[in-house]
């Protein structure tokens, strides 16, 4: 019998570990340069927790067991499991809290059920991503948009663009529709489909508010122009002069960080967003992709705080399996997994342990050095060849008595 994973698991040979690795490795030191610092939370969480600000659909959360306490997953995006463990923690500490802003980063698996439309299709994902918690305002927003740009840059990404919308604004602007045709408009306009929205039973005026945000998107001063036409009020202003002074910052910039799009249509999946969302699009048309999506969420650690006090925050996810599939033909992503630098070979039944001793030797190195050992049953010619295939730099042939022959192989 063949055993393969379950429908949508997959495996990770080496070399896809090596580009997977490598992609992460180049977006933590990122994250570093700008302190940031790791956080692991739980593959666990009741459901409860994950469901709260609207985070996710219950559908697409993969149920383990129930227990008196109530219904585990796994989850499914990290940002609610983040709120919720720095929520706690600062609740128990007042240093904690004066200690705030907290920059934090991860990458981990997170875990979503494939609908019956799309059955088989994958259920395990990696992301890696940050939260900036206990920070608002245009410096923050302004931070977590360069530290993405500065992600993509070290990625050696050329050809993409950034939609900037603005979930409040994007809120405000649909609270004219009616109650029971607010969720359609708003799934229409999300999912770009122009038809089923004009199709929708609403009045020439709402049908014409409908159809203006469905195009609210391009060039910001296009944009920003089309809204200050619009009859706002005092809060909906507000937003408005904040997104243009966030698009003036980083327009100062030099050089520009990136092409920005600014689209007051684009929904989020997640509810708990309440100011900037964004997503980073690779700009080929043969195979674009969405890399990134992020946003702000001022009220989401409120719902895990004891006394509902809540921070600000703000944060991101970068895609790693679209990333890798961009970037696989792109040159920089390793084609091979690391070469060992050394095989050690003992000369006889008698060289085992001195062949042992002097390959712990090598590794003890204050560098990094691969070293094998050969494990038997193979003649001289075969070593080599098999040290040509892994691309293994040296062969050292070990005596009896520990007296080494170095061979350089390449």
């Amino acid at each position: 019998m063949v055993h393969q994973p379950p429908a949508g698991a997959r495996d990770l040979l080496p070399l896809e570990v090596t580009q997977k690795r490598w992609i992460i490795d180049n977006l933590q030191q990122v994250f570093h340069r700008w302190g940031y610092h790791r956080i692991i939370t739980s593959t666990l969480e009741w459901l409860d927790t994950l469901m709260a600000g609207g985070a996710i659909e219950r559908s697409t959360v993969i149920q383990l067991q129930e227990v008196e306490e109530g219904t585990l997953g796994l989850r499914p995006e990290l940002t609610a499991s983040i709120a919720r463990a720095m929520a706690t923690r600062i609740a128990g500490s007042t240093e904690a809290a004066l200690s705030l802003p907290e920059r934090l980063y991860y990458d981990a698996n997170v875990f979503r059920r494939a609908t019956a439309a799309r059955h088989g299709r994958q259920v395990e994902f990696y992301q890696s991503g940050v939260e900036l918690l206990g920070a608002s305002g245009l410096v923050a927003d302004a931070e977590v948009l360069l530290l993405l740009t500065n992600c993509l840059n070290q990625l050696g990404l050329q050809k993409w663009y950034l939609t900037l919308g603005e979930a409040g604004l994007t809120r405000s602007l649909l609270s004219p529709f009616p109650p029971h045709l607010k969720d359609q408009v708003r799934q229409a306009i999300a999912h770009l489909d122009r038809v089923h929205l004009e199709t929708l039973p609403l009045s020439p005026e709402l049908q014409k508010r409908a159809m203006f945000l469905f195009d609210l998107r391009g060039r910001p001063a296009d944009v920003l122009q089309k809204v200050a036409n619009l009859d706002l009020d005092s809060s909906e202003l507000a937003i408005v002069n904040n997104l243009k002074s966030l698009v003036e910052l980083l327009n100062e910039i030099t050089p520009t960080p990136f092409e920005l799009i600014l689209d007051l249509s684009q929904v989020k999946t997640f509810d708990y967003y309440t100011g900037i969302v964004f997503e980073v699009v690779s700009g080929t048309q043969a195979s674009q992709r969405v890399l990134c999506s992020g946003g702000r969420y001022d009220q989401l650690l409120g719902l895990y705080h004891p006394q509902g006090e809540t921070f600000p925050g703000i944060g991101f996810c970068l895609y790693i399996e679209e990333l890798h599939n961009l970037l696989l033909s792109e040159p920089q992503l390793p084609r091979q997994i690391p070469a060992s630098d050394w095989l050690v070979v003992p000369q006889g039944p008698n060289a085992e342990a001195v062949a042992f001793a002097y390959a712990q030797k090598l590794r003890d190195s204050e560098h990094l050095v691969r070293v094998e050992l050969e494990l038997g049953g193979r003649q001289p010619n075969e070593i080599r060849e098999y040290a040509r295939r892994r691309s293994i730099t040296y062969i050292a042939w070990i005596e009896a008595d520990g007296t080494p022959a170095i061979e350089n192989v390449t």
